[in-house]
Order: structure tokens, then C-alpha cells, then sequence
């Protein structure tokens, strides 16, 4: 997938079929939006591409309250080319892009540079000043241009609508398998190994301390987890918090308890992706009774790993 940091160094020569968005997540409406620009650039012989915005643009407009990103930038363009798309063109969303009007950016951009056949955008999204690019411009100005535009219908679980904020929300409330329904697979953060105090080794469960490149991260608590280590994803174990029997850290951590794995892990960057929630957080009398609580997790853990379906998702990891 080739990659273009700003529309000005975006050189195109064959038509596009495209989306625009920010896709934080690319949760399962996301990616039904992809599938439908990859079919339709093939059945137009065109380049199918996504255009997205970086930082988030609440970040610029109203950073009080501006969501903590699912994704990292490089994570979400990852995931673009798993699902097809050809190229990517990150824009930096700032106040100057913010005070530009809808119509100039379609006539500029999509029409003039991208030469785009076919636009498409997820329900209710709207972009430029006073968010006038709406779904209904891009019909008017599609009319005018020569590109057809279409409006994605949502993807819903439950009756309700799949949406970035609302996979937070379930991340806050440690509802990893709600989550895994939403994304069409496991929430995962990634984050360089760094030395701990090495309490896991004194008790017979060596953790790799993760410290995370995603803001987001899950309640507190014990998971089930999948690591991927040296390109195979291992069964794990993963303690989210403060570790308040050693006198609560400032910071939280991420520990994860590799099964079968005793090499060495530091400075490396992994993986880690959140499978089944076993319990809460809490504050044990001391290493022994701590110790004895990592044993029925792990076997709660392990139990886990042993149904059917989770053996066949592990495998298509």
C-alpha cells in the first residue's frame, strides 16, 4: 500500500474510488466501508484509496474533549492494507484544514488531484468548515464534478450501532468479548518491553512489562490474552493495574504471562490482544496468596484456551 503524508504529495494519475474519515479502530461499519471502496475500484478499474485525518479532529477543535485514540496512526494504516486498500493519504487535520470549505476540498482534491470516480462516506459524516461536506453536498458536487457519491449504511450488533465511542466505553468496563463482536476481532495493544521489578520471576510467572504505544487499554483486571511473539501468536495472561499488594504504582502496567515462553523479551515490541475478562483487580495479603490467585487464573485461563471455538479463532489469529 503506498502511503502519501498530505494531499499536496499525493501523485495520482489513475482514478480512485474513495472514502474519507478518520476510522479510528476500524471497528466493523468501518471496514464494511473498505470492502465497499476495494469491490467497487475493482469493478471500475480504479485505485481504491483512504483518506484519513491525523490528529483526531476533536483533538484541534475541541481538545477538552477530544477521545483518546483506539488505534495508533501506524496501526490504523496497517489494518487499510489488510483490508485492500491501495493507498492511503493521512491529512493533518489543523485549524488551516479546519477553515477550509467542503466544496474546495472536493473540487481541489477529489476531483482535481485524486480524479475520483466514486466517493463514499459512513453514516452522519461530515467534514470541512461548519461540517459542510455531508453526504448530500457530495451528491450535489458529484453531479457537477462527474463522480458518483453514496452514503455506507451503519453496521449494527445487537440494534445498536457499532461506533468507536461506544467500544471505549465497553474497553472501561472490561467487556473484551462485546468488543471483539464490534471489531470483528480481538481488541490488541502493542508497546516495547521494558525491566521491571521482577516479582513475576520470584513466583514462577516471568511477565513481559509492556509499556503500551495505545492510550486506550481495558479496566483493570486479569485476561485471557493472545501475544504475539516472534511472529506466532502464544496463549497469555494479562494483568492490567497499579499492582496494589506492592503499594499501588503511580502508573498503571501491563504484565503478561507467556505460556510455554522463557526467552528473553526486552526492547522488543509486542502484541497483546485481549480475548476473555477472568477477573477484577484487588489487593492480596501478600506474595503467597498472590500466588496462589495467579494459579487459578491460570487455570481458568487455560480452561479458556480449551473450548472449540477459541482454539479456531487462536488459529486465525
Amino acid at each position: 500500500m503506498r502511503i502519501f503524508h498530505g494531499t499536496e504529495n499525493a501523485n495520482i494519475q489513475k482514478p480512485t474510488v474513495l472514502t474519507l474519515g478518520v476510522f479510528d479502530g476500524l471497528h466493523l461499519g468501518h471496514q464494511k466501508i473498505m470492502e465497499t471502496v476495494v469491490e467497487r475500484s475493482a469493478a471500475v478499474d480504479a485505485v481504491s484509496t483512504a483518506i484519513t485525518f491525523d490528529p483526531h479532529p476533536r483533538a484541534v477543535l475541541h481538545p477538552e474533549s477530544a477521545p483518546p485514540l483506539l488505534q495508533t496512526l501506524d496501526q490504523r494504516l496497517a489494518n487499510f492494507e489488510v483490508l485492500g486498500i491501495e493507498q492511503a493519504i493521512v491529512v493533518r487535520f489543523d485549524e488551516k484544514f479546519a477553515a477550509q470549505h467542503a466544496e474546495d476540498f472536493l473540487h481541489e482534491i477529489v476531483h482535481d488531484r485524486l480524479h475520483a470516480k466514486e466517493v463514499y462516506l459512513g453514516k452522519g459524516f461530515a467534514f470541512g468548515k461548519n461540517r459542510g461536506g455531508n453526504i448530500e453536498l457530495l451528491k450535489r458536487m458529484g453531479n457537477e464534478l462527474g463522480f458518483f457519491a453514496e452514503e455506507v449504511p451503519e453496521v449494527q450488533l445487537r440494534g445498536h450501532r457499532i461506533s468507536s465511542s461506544k467500544i471505549r466505553e465497553l474497553l472501561s468496563e472490561g467487556k473484551v468479548n462485546l468488543v471483539r463482536r464490534m471489531l470483528g476481532r480481538p481488541y490488541g495493544v502493542e508497546g516495547v518491553v521494558v525491566r521491571g521489578n521482577r516479582r513475576g520471576h520470584t513466583i514462577g510467572f516471568p511477565t513481559a512489562n509492556l509499556r503500551p504505544h495505545n492510550r486506550v487499554i481495558p479496566r483493570f483486571g486479569v485476561y485471557a490474552t493472545a501475544t504475539l511473539v516472534d511472529g506466532t501468536w502464544r496463549k497469555s495472561i494479562t494483568n492490567i493495574g497499579v499492582r496494589p499488594t506492592f503499594g499501588k504504582d503511580l502508573e498503571p502496567s501491563i504484565e503478561s504471562y507467556i505460556f510455554d515462553f522463557d526467552g528473553e523479551l526486552y526492547g522488543d515490541v509486542l502484541r497483546v490482544r485481549f480475548l476473555h475478562r477472568i477477573r477484577d483487580e484487588k489487593k492480596f495479603s501478600g506474595i503467597d496468596e498472590l500466588k496462589e490467585q495467579i494459579e487459578r487464573d491460570t487455570r481458568r485461563a487455560l480452561n479458556y484456551f480449551d473450548r472449540r471455538g477459541v482454539q479456531q479463532m487462536l488459529e486465525i489469529l
